[in-house]
């Protein structure tokens, strides 16, 4: 019988390319996939832990998966990912929904683990595999235009608010090879943008050929000329001024970094450990903007961070005016137990405090990528095409080399084309244009 699985994954890009290679080891195994719940016989949720809403959302999840199973006692479950690694088995306690846990390093056990679940055996495989980069493992891609390449996972910084050093264990790169031999396929297989991912991609290195961050970046950028590369995520105190030239060298690679602060305050940035000062990262927003012109630069901010003070906040606010982020993810801090703000750091800002100062970080942020979006009324931008407009199917949804929304006239163009658009109207997340 054909046996259907059903995989919803939450959080990172990097749990979306994930559930790309767990698709391929469990098509190995004779699994079709099928985009309902009610048609699977297997339920995978591919979790994220990073922040404590995403936790319930998943508990939510289990809870509605309940009924389904009520009607169905053959239906397993199954939770894999940053989650189960970050609670380990008090998952089971956590819910009697679960047939099986497993880590974002034990994927290749994911065969054995839903064996055992068959024949009602409750199993756990949270297993920290440091050489585990699942290489030589082909992603079972869901779109035929944009694709994500892993060249590194974990994290070896210890930010204290964090939890991905304890739920994806230490940094291991890739080898270069295999990283360029995907990207020379995706080319070939006629994708337009690859992007090129890792919990902190400037650390990536190739101990046996020598190759670091900037190398494999202008490597991609040769092996795959016809398309657009991007990159993402950066740490500020590991971004070199190599890198930032690679970029500007090449017209394929998109002139856009993601580079999160958390906050403007340098007494905060020693409190979260993040290990560069405000003044450090200016530096480094000063080195990007003169080596790329026209570059956008975007961020992560944290409101209300163990022992924020309102000068601190008004720190952040005055940075985010300087630097003049073209977008920001922004949260307020919540507590994630086991990191290191948990054990030695008191969570000391009220929540009410905390949504009040994000609520303005928010509104700072609108209006200045308002301003920014609405300088570019008259210009006209190379948008590659990625789907219909969710509003209209007369329109068009596409991305710039600087990572801009852009919706435009549909006319005769799909999704794949590079379209120059003229831009004619703005908001503060997304152009409107039209095709020239």
């Amino acid at each position: 019988m054909t046996k259907k699985v059903h995989i919803r994954t939450f959080g990172c890009q990097m749990n979306q390319a994930d559930t790309e290679i767990i698709t391929s080891l469990l098509q190995d195994e004779g699994y079709v996939m099928t985009d309902s719940e009610d048609s699977a016989d297997l339920v995978i949720l591919n979790t994220c832990a990073v922040r404590e809403n995403a936790v319930e959302k998943i508990m939510n999840t289990l809870n509605n998966l309940k009924g389904k199973r009520r009607l169905r006692s053959d239906l397993l479950v199954g939770v894999i990912g940053c989650v189960p690694q970050y609670y380990r088995e008090k998952m089971f306690g956590m819910s009697d929904g679960i047939d099986f846990l497993a880590g974002p390093d034990t994927y290749r056990q994911l065969p054995l683990l839903i064996e055992n679940a068959q024949q009602g055996i409750r199993g756990a495989n949270l297993a920290f595999i440091p050489e585990e980069t699942y290489t030589g493992i082909e992603p079972v891609r869901t779109g035929s235009i944009s694709a994500f390449v892993p060249v590194m996972r974990g994290c070896n910084n210890r930010c204290a608010f964090c939890v991905v050093p304890y739920t994806r264990g230490k940094e291991r790169s890739r080898p270069m090879k295999s990283v360029i031999d995907e990207v020379e396929q995706l080319e070939e297989a006629g994708y337009r943008e690859i992007t090129l991912l890792g919990q902190n991609v400037n650390s990536y290195f190739d101990d046996n050929a020598g190759c670091d961050f900037a190398e494999l970046l202008e490597r991609s950028s040769r092996a795959a000329k016809r398309a657009r590369i991007r990159f993402t995520t950066s740490h500020p105190k590991d971004i070199s001024e190599s890198l930032v030239r690679v970029i500007a060298a090449h017209d394929n690679i998109c002139n856009t970094i993601h580079l999160p602060v958390q906050s403007g305050s340098t007494r905060m940035l020693g409190l979260m450990n993040r290990g560069h000062s405000r003044e450090e990262y200016l530096e480094k927003i000063a080195m990007i903007r003169r080596c790329i012109p026209g570059v956008t630069i975007s961020t992560d901010l944290i409101a209300g961070f163990c022992g924020e003070t309102e000068k601190d906040h008004r720190e952040t606010l005055s940075l985010m005016e300087e630097v003049r982020f073209d977008f920001s993810y922004t949260f307020y801090y919540s507590v994630r137990p086991g990191t290191y703000a948990a054990k030695h750091l008191p969570d000391d800002v009220a929540e009410k405090v905390k949504k009040r100062r994000l609520d303005e970080i928010i509104a700072l942020q609108n209006k200045i990528s308002g301003e920014l979006y609405a300088a570019q009324i008259g210009n006209v931008a190379a948008v590659l095409a990625e789907s219909e407009s969710k509003r209209s199917r007369e329109m068009l949804m596409g991305r710039t080399a600087t990572n801009r929304v852009v919706v435009f006239d549909r006319e005769d163009y799909k999704p794949g084309d590079l379209v120059s658009v003229k831009i004619h109207a703005s908001t503060s997340a997304t152009l409107i244009g039209r095709p020239q």
